[in-house]
């Protein structure tokens, strides 16, 4: 479905079978999804922008970064594209970890990375959210834009409103984060949100200390050491 669908989507009522066949493109959107991401295992999923480079520092920061954590067993799944998506797909593959994307189909097409051992292509943005979410056992929020923002917001949301559990969500980047760190110091000051909600994130730029975050509030908490993998139905057509 291309962005002009969606567009008439979203301008407001129409005709009843228009919107029944909607709902049922979403649930095949979604469908493909699960089928493909069924066998991933748990994730870390890595939220940044697609506009850095290779030789930025950011990049760099985030393909250590994933290196580090697909060391602990996770799979690092991003939004499947360029930059900091990249550079967190490429790090799990420098330590031969698992790499995974779900991509969305834009009018610009954004290609998935080389990085990926496997991915999916979504049509819209929130069923790719759905599936970014679905798999994860903690976040990783990268300097980004609106995309990374509303990402790592709609998990924090999530968790604040008890409709996930309460996964890490670590923000990496101290300096280019401090003005959004002072408007959440705001927000609490305000009264919209509350003390306890400062508490469900971790902002640092060490490594190792994410990584230890991640030991304690992810694999200790969940129990994932004694995870079971899945097996594929050979009469699902499913694969690993």
């Amino acid at each position: 479905m291309n962005s002009k669908s969606e567009i008439e989507f979203l301008e407001g009522p129409h005709s009843r079978i228009k919107e029944f066949i909607f709902v049922i493109r979403t649930m095949v959107d979604l469908v493909r999804g699960f089928r493909g991401l069924h066998f991933v295992g748990p994730c870390i999923t890595f939220f940044g922008s697609a506009r850095f480079s290779q030789d930025h520092p950011h990049y760099q920061f985030a393909r250590k970064a994933a290196s580090v954590f697909a060391k602990l067993g996770f799979t690092i799944m991003t939004g499947g594209g360029p930059g900091l998506m990249e550079a967190a797909n490429r790090g799990a593959k420098d330590v031969a970890g698992r790499s995974v994307g779900c991509n969305i189909s834009l009018s610009r097409e954004q290609k998935p990375n080389i990085y990926l051992d496997r991915w999916v292509n979504m049509n819209h943005f929130f069923t790719r959210k759905v599936l970014l979410v679905k798999y994860s056992f903690a976040f990783v929020v990268l300097p980004g834009g609106y995309g990374t923002l509303d990402e790592c917001f709609e998990a924090l949301t999530l968790i604040q409103t008890r409709k996930i559990h309460d996964f890490p969500v670590i923000i990496f980047g101290k300096e280019f984060h401090k003005n959004l760190l002072s408007h959440i110091a705001e927000m609490r000051e305000n009264g919209t949100i509350s003390e306890a909600d400062l508490n469900l994130f971790l902002i640092t730029d060490d490594i190792s200390q994410a990584e230890e975050f991640i030991k304690l509030h992810s694999i200790k908490k969940f129990g994932l050491q004694k995870v079971k993998k899945l097996r594929p139905f050979s009469w699902l057509f499913e694969r690993q």
